[in-house]
């Protein structure tokens, strides 16, 4: 099929033609895409600290990583609430096959995040090689769900708001 044929679509144009406005923001910016940062951040700091732990042996880097990876769930949980608030209230998001697929991904991920802390709360000693691991896996969820969260930014331009006065 055409790229002109698909935009003929009926299907095609009625989710073209669907409100993406962000329901949750503050003056205009979607709290889900200023807050996703933080968990992405941590968790790659996570995976930092374990390595710093696995090359030098020094407990500290545990006590980090218990810090690091808690925060990372925390914030990842938060972001993800309300990521899933614009997924359920807002029907030009919801349409999207993309936004399942970047939810999927966040939830996933957050999952992984929420094991890799509670493995280091119950055990420390558990953070080689199982949370190691479990960083590196969290580091590509985090890739795989930035992916699909930037594909709905960038290419459904879901959240942005565009002046027509400019």
């Amino acid at each position: 099929m055409s790229e002109t044929e698909n935009l003929e679509s009926p299907v095609i144009k009625k989710v073209a033609e669907s409100k993406i406005d962000s329901a949750i923001a503050v003056a205009g910016h979607p709290i889900h895409a200023m807050s996703v940062h933080f968990p992405i951040a941590l968790v790659f700091a996570t995976f930092g600290v374990d390595v710093f732990y696995w090359w030098s042996g020094d407990p500290f880097w545990v006590r980090v990583s218990v810090w690091s990876s808690g925060f990372a769930f925390a914030t990842g949980v938060a972001a993800g609430l309300v990521g899933t608030a614009e997924l359920l209230f807002v029907r030009g998001i919801r349409i999207r096959v993309a936004s399942w697929t970047h939810a999927v991904a966040a939830m996933t991920l957050i999952a992984i995040m929420g094991t890799n802390w509670g493995m280091r709360l119950a055990d420390d000693s558990m953070v080689l090689p199982h949370g190691l691991l479990l960083s590196v896996l969290a580091g590509i969820m985090a890739g795989m769900a930035g992916w699909h969260g930037g594909k709905l930014v960038f290419d459904h331009g879901v959240g942005l708001v565009i002046n027509s006065d400019q």
